[in-house]
Protein backbone atom coordinates (compact mmCIF):
# COMPACT_ATOMS: atom_id res chain seq x y z
CA UNK A 1 0.00 0.00 0.00
CA UNK A 2 1.36 3.07 -1.12
CA UNK A 3 -0.37 5.06 2.11
CA UNK A 4 0.99 3.61 4.21
CA UNK A 5 2.84 6.82 5.90
CA UNK A 6 -0.60 8.19 6.49
CA UNK A 7 -1.59 4.78 8.33
CA UNK A 8 1.67 5.20 10.46
CA UNK A 9 1.09 9.31 10.82
CA UNK A 10 -2.17 8.62 12.40
CA UNK A 11 -0.37 5.67 14.62
CA UNK A 12 1.85 8.53 15.91
CA UNK A 13 -0.56 10.70 16.92
CA UNK A 14 -3.05 8.36 18.69
CA UNK A 15 0.27 6.97 20.76
CA UNK A 16 0.94 10.87 21.52
CA UNK A 17 -2.78 11.57 22.78
CA UNK A 18 -2.73 8.00 24.40
CA UNK A 19 0.50 8.72 26.58
CA UNK A 20 -0.79 12.29 27.60
CA UNK A 21 -3.90 11.01 28.73
CA UNK A 22 -5.87 12.11 26.13
CA UNK A 23 -8.33 9.18 26.01
CA UNK A 24 -11.05 10.62 23.76
CA UNK A 25 -8.37 11.48 21.21
CA UNK A 26 -6.82 8.11 21.21
CA UNK A 27 -10.18 6.32 20.94
CA UNK A 28 -11.32 8.93 18.24
CA UNK A 29 -7.53 8.74 16.07
CA UNK A 30 -8.09 4.29 16.22
CA UNK A 31 -11.27 4.50 14.89
CA UNK A 32 -9.29 6.62 12.43
CA UNK A 33 -7.19 4.67 11.74
CA UNK A 34 -9.28 1.62 10.84
CA UNK A 35 -11.24 3.93 8.56
CA UNK A 36 -8.25 4.63 6.72
CA UNK A 37 -7.05 1.14 6.72
CA UNK A 38 -10.62 0.26 4.99
CA UNK A 39 -10.88 2.71 2.49
CA UNK A 40 -7.32 2.32 1.34
CA UNK A 41 -7.93 -1.51 0.91
CA UNK A 42 -11.22 -0.98 -1.69
CA UNK A 43 -9.01 1.59 -3.27
CA UNK A 44 -6.17 -0.53 -3.93
CA UNK A 45 -8.51 -4.01 -4.62
CA UNK A 46 -10.66 -1.22 -7.05
CA UNK A 47 -7.07 -0.08 -8.82
CA UNK A 48 -5.89 -3.84 -9.07
CA UNK A 49 -9.54 -4.72 -10.74
CA UNK A 50 -8.90 -2.12 -12.97
CA UNK A 51 -5.51 -2.70 -14.33
CA UNK A 52 -6.51 -6.97 -14.55
CA UNK A 53 -9.25 -5.11 -17.23
CA UNK A 54 -7.59 -2.66 -19.13
CA UNK A 55 -6.24 -3.98 -22.83
CA UNK A 56 -2.74 -4.64 -22.79
CA UNK A 57 -0.75 -2.19 -25.29
CA UNK A 58 -1.23 -2.30 -28.69
CA UNK A 59 -3.49 -5.36 -28.85
CA UNK A 60 -6.84 -5.56 -30.71
CA UNK A 61 -9.74 -7.42 -28.81
CA UNK A 62 -12.20 -9.37 -31.23
CA UNK A 63 -10.13 -9.68 -34.44
CA UNK A 64 -10.30 -13.61 -34.31
CA UNK A 65 -10.65 -14.19 -37.86
CA UNK A 66 -9.84 -11.26 -39.16
CA UNK A 67 -7.04 -11.12 -41.54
Amino acid sequence: MSHDWMIDVLQDLRNFAAKNELTELAEQLDDTIHIAVAELTVQASNSAVAEHHAKPNGSVLGTRGAM
